[in-house]
């Protein structure tokens, strides 16, 4: 798979950090586990809400977590092996897993819900603060 330079463009300076985030969540990506990311809808005004859910069946809730590191929402999955038990034939394995997200500037996880299997994750990105500043400009003879 070739890559594009889309952001190697001169009119956009200072995003060579976002392009190595991008980089690092596409080698990392495996597949496992499937999730889905949807957009919820808005009520009078409230910022984007986001919500990612993971199928993570067979997993308790003490064998996930959910961080925000740099920027990043991670969720990583520990499940051990049952020692005392003898399988006859063996088609679920305990699995080890780790998801990662770039999360945009301002974006917030709101919480984190285990249910039926599904573990869900909300997410909003209020508006951005609109700031304009003029620059002076000084004159040299």
């Amino acid at each position: 798979m070739s890559r594009v330079p889309s952001l190697s463009s001169p009119f956009l300076l200072g995003f060579d950090e976002i392009e190595r985030a991008l980089d690092r969540v596409v080698k990392g990506a495996d597949g496992y586990p499937p999730y889905n990311i949807e957009r919820c809808e808005r009520s009078n005004g409230d910022p984007e809400k986001l919500r990612i859910t993971l199928a993570v069946a067979g997993f308790t809730r003490d064998q996930l977590d959910v961080t925000v590191e740099e920027n990043q929402l991670v969720i990583r999955g520990r499940q051990q092996d049952d020692k005392t038990r003898q399988y006859i034939h063996r088609g679920i394995a305990a699995r080890h897993f780790q998801r990662t997200f770039v999360l945009a500037d301002g974006m917030q996880v709101l919480g984190a819900d285990l249910k039926n299997g599904l573990l869900s994750i909300d997410l909003i990105r209020p508006e951005p603060e609109r700031v304009i500043k003029t620059i002076a400009i000084t004159e040299h003879e």
